[in-house]
């Protein structure tokens, strides 16, 4: 399998789009008959009578659940491999092509592909992968630049790694070429034309701009635009950038552009004014008050600049880009959230607002530009009840992962999908919340497919105190199916992370059930700021005996019940001065 039962990759989910392979009474749900991988090793999730012997590759499968379910592990040469799966007189073949990075026999550029944008000073660096003895050249403009051979590259793997425990990186071959220029013209640079030899190869373009004439954009992205470390989605998500934020671009890679404070967003995320038009923002007083359940901050610029969030521990840190202050008066009331606000320039072009917060725990967060006014709202504790039924007046969302015809999440060894179990579990939970007086939200009350982006609304529609993902999960190819189990825990903002740690713990404890760790991890389902949201991957469909556990009906009676009362006692600890 190449990827995790993790919402954020329901597309290489176990199974998702194979169906079982069976004959008689042997079946194999994953992998597919015919798999590619770069995995080097894959393992095999099925089932087959308990009394009919189950062998792979001639060897016999030892290690089964009661119910005759398997997921052996079998290592992979690069290339094709056959493999065999055998019960009694069904046969079962696979043929599984483990892929490998190859030595380049030609040369091939890697660095830069798409066509560049920069300014003057900036500095360009250009990577080939070439045989060992071929002579690397670029020449771009007037420029003849060599490139030099690197030593042995260490090559980090996915992010995926950190679920397998195999996060290290790896020495690559050392095939590639390297150097850097530096460009002080303005001009048109051309397209880069790689020399390998007698061989000549036109790249991508390369362009200086002039730097008293970089364009403006706005962000008219609606939910606000995707800001990251760099120019793919690769890189690392910053604070989202909200509507109607105008910065200047410094720089192009293809598709992404440079803002002037240093994030990266996709061009169709913006729209171009023009270029006369000011980036820089003036901010003078600040004003606050308290609207049912929040505390609105409001900060009046003249131009809508870029932001940066940070929460910490009774702390809430605002960052307002390209903006300088003529601050002399803020006006912050006594209020159930802020103890006390201070703010400093960090240089000559950011302001950094630090919120003191009365309690450790934060409830939720909203921000976006009304006009020119930067609208910030910090969400009140919620308020417990005496009696029997504390949660009244709670509002908690559950959001049954997966459904839908096409989107089935990970397959159990007998092919039941993950989308029924977690659905299955969640009509359960619903009624234990309830019972305790919470209100419950579930954004999908049928088989339906329901993608990312509306369950994402889902949550910031309702508003909810908490917000609770349910999944069940898989592992990549490389993964350990038979000895991997337990209950993990997944969170994205700080406001989220106690939440996260303590269902994950509590869950454990009370069911007696492995843990299979606390993930940071930056999922759709745990990225909205309106309320604490975490993901749980309550047990792994494809263990055999976790399997058994998870379809287990009074098993799941237990933990919706468990788990209605984890939210309960961390609720109560958590709304605590």
């Amino acid at each position: 399998m190449n990827g995790v039962s993790l919402s954020f990759l329901s597309a290489v989910i176990v199974g998702s789009l194979q169906p079982a392979t069976a004959q008689g009474s042997l079946q194999v749900v994953y992998p597919p008959r015919q798999h590619t991988t770069s995995a080097p090793q894959i393992f095999f999730i099925g089932t087959a009578p308990p009394q009919v012997a189950v062998t792979l590759n001639g060897q016999v499968i030892g290690d089964r659940s009661p119910a005759g379910h398997f997921a052996p592990s079998i290592p992979l040469q690069p290339g094709l491999n056959r493999i065999t799966l055998q019960a009694g007189d069904q046969r079962l073949e696979f043929a599984i092509t483990r892929t490998v990075p190859e030595i380049p026999t030609s040369p091939q550029p890697l660095e830069p592909t798409a066509d560049l944008v920069r300014l003057p000073n900036d500095i360009v660096c250009f990577t080939a992968a070439a045989p060992g003895d071929r002579a690397v050249e670029v020449q771009v403009g007037q420029h003849l630049l060599p490139l030099e051979p690197l030593p042995p590259q260490v090559q980090l793997p996915s992010n995926l790694a950190a679920l397998i425990d195999q996060a290290d990186g790896v020495t690559a071959r050392p095939s590639l070429y390297r150097n850097c220029l530096q460009l002080t013209q303005v001009g048109d640079y051309g397209p880069i034309q790689w020399r390998f030899a007698s061989q000549r190869q036109l790249g991508a373009r390369i362009r200086v701009a002039e730097p008293t004439h970089l364009p403006v954009v706005e962000v008219n992205r609606p939910f606000g635009g995707v800001a990251r470390t760099g120019p793919s989605t690769d890189y690392s998500r910053l604070t989202p950038l909200p509507v109607g934020t105008r910065a200047r671009v410094r720089g192009q890679t293809g598709d992404w552009l440079h803002l002037d404070y240093g994030g990266w967003i996709r061009a169709d995320e913006v729209r171009f004014l023009s270029s006369a038009l000011p980036t820089t923002a003036t901010i003078r007083s600040i004003t606050s008050r308290q609207r049912s359940g929040w505390t609105e901050i409001s900060f009046p610029l003249d131009v809508p600049v870029p932001i940066s969030i940070q929460q910490g521990d009774r702390q809430f840190t605002l960052t307002l880009h390209n903006t300088i202050p003529q601050t002399d008066i803020i006006r912050v009331d006594t209020d159930p959230v802020i103890q006390r606000l201070d703010w400093s320039p960090l240089d000559q072009q950011r302001v950094e607002y630090r919120f003191t917060l009365h309690h450790r725990q934060q409830w939720g967060y909203r921000v976006a530009y009304e006009g020119n006014r930067l609208l910030l709202q910090l969400r009140h504790p919620p308020q417990l009840q005496q009696g029997t039924q504390p949660l009244r007046g709670i509002k908690i969302l559950i959001d049954p992962g997966h459904g839908g015809p096409e989107d089935l999440g990970a397959r159990g060894p007998d092919g039941t999908p993950e989308k029924v179990v977690t659905f299955t579990l969640a009509k359960k939970l619903a009624p234990e919340l309830e019972r305790l007086g919470a209100t419950v939200i579930l954004t999908r009350t049928e088989d339906i497919d329901l993608d990312l982006l509306d369950r994402s609304l889902a949550i910031e529609s309702a508003q909810p105190t908490l917000a609770l993902s349910l999944h069940y999960n898989a592992l990549p190819d490389a993964g350990d199916a038979r000895n991997t189990q337990g209950i993990g825990a997944f969170w994205y903002h700080p406001q989220s992370h106690d939440l996260a740690v303590f269902l994950g713990n509590y869950l454990s404890q009370q069911l007696r059930r492995p843990q299979y760790g606390v993930f940071w991890n930056n999922l759709a389902l745990t990225r909205p700021t309106i309320a604490p949201a975490v993901l749980l991957e309550l047990g792994f469909m494809i263990h055999p005996e976790e399997f058994e556990w998870i379809v287990n009906p009074q098993a799941q009676g237990e933990l919706a019940r468990t788990l209605a009362q984890g939210l309960l006692k961390w609720l109560q600890q958590a709304t605590r001065p």
